[in-house]
């Protein structure tokens, strides 16, 4: 129980690696708040994490609007009156060509809003009710795609590096409060997300998805991908009283994909 009575917020909690850290934490004895835009998907991992025995929160809000950003954080904080962790998780992608058109200006600024603009608006929120010198912890979910580019995904690998100078600019700000700063870099994750985007590049490339599925395993040393659970007990680790010592870092869970 690394966390126990450990305050955590985490962004897009209701899927994916944001649901996965949001149980992995409640396992380990953290008071937990989940966001995100999707209440019908944040109402399902309520329940699983209250059905658990786990003290939970849900609130829904959108990252890229700061008036509800504000709200959500200070119902965590009236609440349970701080907030020691906070997991900046949500984000959104798809594929950008410079020369796809309206479509692709509107998505671009959309990836942006989110994967970036939208941790700021959240750890700005959160800061105050961040307590100095209190084991505090603040974990941004960048990518793989944060430390190479891809072809054709230019908005979401420029947001993913974003995230990593963010986080490295951060960690410098906030070592006088004792509070850290790191980023978890995934690679293929078996999520919605991924699936989403396999079959958008399998359309793209006009192959089978379960073909596209098997080449992008097999570009990774370890043939496989990474679970959510996986990432969620990195986080873990980041969140708690071991990691003390660490700082700015961009970590890699990625089978192998990059040793960058």
């Amino acid at each position: 129980m690394v966390l126990r009575d450990k305050v955590a917020l985490i962004t897009g909690g209701g899927r994916g690696i944001g649901r996965a850290i949001a149980t992995a934490f409640a396992e380990q004895g953290a008071k937990v708040a989940i966001a995100s835009r999707d209440t019908d998907r944040l109402a399902g991992a309520l329940r699983a994490l209250e059905g658990n025995g786990a003290e939970a929160l849900a609130l829904a809000m959108d990252v890229t609007q700061r008036a509800e950003v504000d709200a959500a954080v200070s119902a965590v904080a009236s609440r349970w009156g701080r907030l020691d962790i906070l997991v900046n998780n949500a984000g959104t992608s798809g594929m950008t060509p410079l020369d796809g058109g309206e479509d692709v200006d509107r998505l671009w600024h959309e990836i942006m809003a989110t994967n970036l603009t939208g941790i700021f608006h959240v750890t700005r929120a959160a800061l105050p009710h961040m307590q100095d010198h209190a084991q505090g912890r603040i974990i941004n979910l960048s990518s793989v795609l944060g430390k190479f580019g891809v072809a054709g995904y230019a908005a979401y690998c420029t947001s993913k590096h974003g995230v990593i100078g963010f986080t490295r600019s951060l960690a410098l700000d906030l070592a006088p409060r004792g509070i850290t700063v790191n980023a978890i870099c995934p690679g293929w994750v078996d999520t919605d997300m991924a699936r989403q985007g396999i079959a958008q590049v399998s359309a793209a490339l006009n192959v089978p998805p379960e073909e596209f599925r098997r080449q992008a395993v097999e570009s990774v040393p370890l043939r496989r991908m990474v679970e959510g659970a996986e990432v969620a007990a990195l986080a873990v680790y980041l969140a708690s009283a071991a990691s003390a010592a660490m700082t700015g870092q961009a970590l890699n869970i990625c089978g192998g994909a990059t040793t960058a």
